[in-house]
């Protein structure tokens, strides 16, 4: 399975945590419910009936399908500590930045003469706040995987190819076939 900027980004998120999601299924379907303000809006969010979702906080329900043991716990993560989850990203996007370690294709575009020809590299470069506050500011406004590719692209062809603009100016990069990718706040 191929990773994504996006799922990544949410993962370094999940690394600010102060405590650990809750475990079980009506615990989860509890706090869904809480933060949805109902069971109909849960039922519709993970795609079962009204009446499931009440046997579930009831207790009468313990064990949930794979299937929607997964879609309740990206639910419960993704609205999970949203606090601690708001100062990490203010963190990263005004003081600390972000550390990208990633093995994909990059391709340049250039003065003639130099080589252009993609290969795969394995890179872990740190990022400066700006680029972090671009991604997930992207990200929050329903940005593609694609535009999250470029942002992150641009911001390892400014720090780990031009050297913070200070060599191989006007050096395009082109980021692609991500193989691996893992962003750390």
């Amino acid at each position: 399975m191929v990773d994504s900027v996006g799922d990544s980004l949410d993962r370094a998120l999940e690394g600010a945590f102060t405590r650990r999601i809750p475990q079980s299924a009506q615990a989860q379907m509890k706090y869904l419910v809480k933060q949805l303000k109902g069971t109909k809006p849960v039922a519709v969010l993970l795609g079962v009936s009204q009446r499931t979702v009440e046997r579930y906080v009831a207790g009468r329900l313990k064990r949930p399908r794979q299937e929607l043991r997964g879609r309740m716990e990206r639910e419960v993560r993704k609205r999970w500590q949203p606090q601690v989850r708001a100062r990490a990203k203010q963190r990263a996007a005004s003081t600390d930045g972000l550390v990208v370690s990633t093995r994909a294709r990059f391709g340049f575009t250039a003065a003639p003469g130099t080589t252009d020809d993609a290969r795969i590299r394995d890179i872990t470069q740190a990022l400066p706040p700006a680029f972090a506050d671009r991604l997930f500011t992207a990200q929050e406004q329903g940005a593609t995987e694609k535009q999250l590719q470029q942002i992150a692209a641009e911001g390892l062809a400014q720090m780990y190819f031009r050297a913070n603009d200070t060599r191989a100016r006007g050096l395009g990069v082109a980021f692609t076939d991500i193989e691996q990718i893992e962003i750390e706040l």
